[in-house]
């Protein structure tokens, strides 16, 4: 009875073994090759009536333990119909990315179509020593720009409705516990006051 639980005990030790040396050996593979990150952000600027600036930023940073090389940016995802590039290239190259590394493109875009722009992600390839193919990375979206929105003033009676509705919780507390500091204090004020009179 006891030789087949020793047999599969033991054999269930092997496999244990045999997948810890497996997931090893997966994570140095995979450790070591870069890992590309890329935040894309844009924001609107107001110059004039009908126009309106985009300003893109694109940073991309190398989280893996090896260095990226022939690093290229390209984010030509903006419509020639709606946007103008007036400042900076929307692509770029580098010839390398060390592990842990930034780098950082921007660009100004010029919009005069109105309307809401959803933009995708920019493209990042790559190339790495142990792998002939161009690796990919996509950058991430940006929020929805509402270009040459109309933006109307806010009516003041809205904005104080707004800052009760966030405030007015702590300022009610607030109040609440200064009056009841006043009427504790008050009475011992009236008291002193009584007994001073008395003395005299």
């Amino acid at each position: 009875m006891a030789n087949p639980i020793s047999k599969s005990s033991s054999s269930l030790i092997a496999i244990f073994v045999a997948l810890c040396f497996f997931s090893s050996a997966l994570a140095t593979t995979t450790t070591d090759l870069p890992f590309i990150v890329a935040h894309k952000k844009a924001t609107l600027a107001k110059l004039k009536s009908g126009v309106e600036r985009v300003s893109v930023s694109i940073d991309i940073y190398n989280q893996g333990s090896s260095t990226a090389y022939d690093v290229t940016l390209n984010d030509d995802t903006w419509p020639r119909d709606t946007f103008t590039v007036i400042n900076g290239n929307t692509s770029q190259s580098w010839e390398r990315l060390d592990a842990g590394g930034i780098l950082s493109h921007s660009f100004e875009l010029e919009a005069t179509t109105k309307g809401l722009f959803y933009g995708v992600p920019a493209v990042v390839t790559f190339r790495i020593p142990t792998k002939t193919d161009l690796q990919v990375a996509y950058s991430t979206p940006i929020l929805p720009l509402d270009v040459l929105a109309d933006k109307v003033a806010e009516p003041k009676f809205d904005l104080v409705k707004r800052l009760v509705a966030r405030f007015g919780s702590q300022v009610s507390v607030i109040s609440i516990v200064a009056l009841f500091l006043y009427l504790i204090t008050s009475p011992s004020k009236s008291n002193a006051a009584k007994g001073s009179k008395k003395k005299r």
